[in-house]
């Protein structure tokens, strides 16, 4: 009779046995090679994906280049057109690029990062708003923004080692008188009215910022007033010094016994008493540093009298009884005697480690100047003695080194 309704592989009693066999069947069957039964499967829709990929891929890079090369396509200004672009403080360059792209002066911020990177002038980008011509290259707008606004406000160029006095002037001229001299001196009087926002004036009291202005090229706009100018000044010491004063209280100045204040006194008058050449103002500043650190701390320069007295003093006049007189009264002056760039604020946190007391500067056959540096007051009258035929002057002048100070 006919089995219906269940399919039955090795018998139709449910036993032991059967099952075992069943399941040794099914095991070998699942183990079975059966790849030479099997129908083969064309590789050619592979191959198919694999070069779909590859074109998709190489697509997109060559759009990505593309655009990265041509920028966005945007119509630039035609030369005799002009855009105005403002420049906040703290602006990146990517960000500047960006404002140039949408002024239609260049046609990717690529074009302006690019020139930065190879000028080195992401730090001298100075804000403001600017006048651009069409048909600037990347370069021209890049060296237009180091060179600051000229639409609105002037460019201040303050030199190395200037004094409180004469920048007043700089001020005045850069300005055209908007900004008196008179305004920026009473604006730079008193350190403890910034003390508040620039904590590296706490040691200067009430004295004024003489040796803090420092020293760059600035731009002043047009709604900037004296405190203003002061202030962009204070910021600038601050980031240019923060790698040297940042920590003070562990710096060599401060080892030595002196306040940042002290140590920004004593790097103006070695910005007075030595030469552009970092060698030199490192040694200058050991020198100074082993005169305050002798049992007679006179660091008798002249430099320090004349600041007093506006010009180069006479003999009587730098060993006079006077505040700024470093003959007559031991250690530094009341006050720093200018502003000192900044390699002469490092020469006075890395001086030279020297036992040397005396310096003579003198001119070699080709004018350059050149240092002699003596441990004793006798190897120095001989330093003299040998280069004085090449008119040599040491830090403080004949005088000085006739009596073994300065130089």
């Amino acid at each position: 009779m006919a089995l219906h309704g269940k399919k039955v592989t090795y018998s139709s009693h449910s036993s032991r046995a059967a099952r075992a066999a069943h399941a040794k069947g099914d095991r070998e069957f699942r183990t079975y090679d059966t790849s030479a039964i099997m129908p083969k499967r064309s590789p050619v829709p592979f191959i198919c994906l694999g070069v779909v990929a590859v074109v998709v891929i190489i697509a997109a890079v060559c759009f990505f280049a593309f655009r990265g090369c041509v920028g966005s396509q945007v119509e630039l200004l035609a030369p005799g057109q002009s855009a105005e672009v403002t420049i906040t403080e703290g602006e990146t360059a990517s960000s500047i690029g960006d404002a140039l792209v949408a002024a239609r002066l260049i046609g990717s911020s690529r074009e302006f990062t690019d020139e930065v990177t190879r000028l080195e002038a992401s730090s001298a980008l100075i804000p403001g708003t600017y006048t651009f011509q069409g048909g600037s290259t990347p370069e021209e707008l890049v060296r237009a923004i180091m060179a600051g606004p000229a639409q609105v406000g002037d460019t201040l160029a303050v030199p190395e080692d200037i004094t409180r006095a004469e920048l007043s002037e700089l001020v005045a001229s850069a300005t055209g008188g908007r900004i008196t001299a008179e305004a920026f001196l009473v604006a730079s009087e008193n350190a403890s009215a910034y003390v508040a926002d620039y904590t590296f004036l706490e040691s200067a009291g009430e004295n004024s910022l003489e040796g803090f202005l420092f020293p760059k090229t600035y731009a002043v706009t047009e709604d900037m007033d004296a405190e203003a100018v002061v202030r962009m000044m204070l910021d600038q010491f601050g980031t240019e010094t923060a790698s040297i004063f940042g920590d003070f209280a562990n710096s060599y100045p401060a080892s030595q016994g002196l306040t940042l204040y002290q140590a920004v006194n004593l790097a103006s008058i070695v910005a007075k008493e030595s030469t552009g050449d970092q060698e030199v103002r490192d040694h200058v500043a050991g020198v100074f540093y082993n005169r305050l650190a002798s049992d007679r701390p006179y660091l008798e320069s002249d430099a320090t009298t004349a600041y007093e007295v506006g010009r180069e003093p006479t003999a009587e006049e730098v060993h006079a009884e006077t505040p700024y007189s470093t003959y007559a009264n031991a250690g530094l002056p009341p006050t720093p005697i200018c502003s000192p760039g900044i390699e002469s604020l490092t020469a006075v946190c890395e001086p030279t480690q020297t036992e040397d007391m005396f310096f003579y500067f003198y001119p070699d056959a080709d004018g350059n100047m050149q240092a002699a540096f003596s441990k004793t007051y006798e190897e120095h009258q001989q330093a003299i003695a040998d280069n004085s035929n090449a008119g040599g002057a040491d830090g403080s002048g004949d005088v000085a080194a006739g009596e073994g100070a300065a130089a």
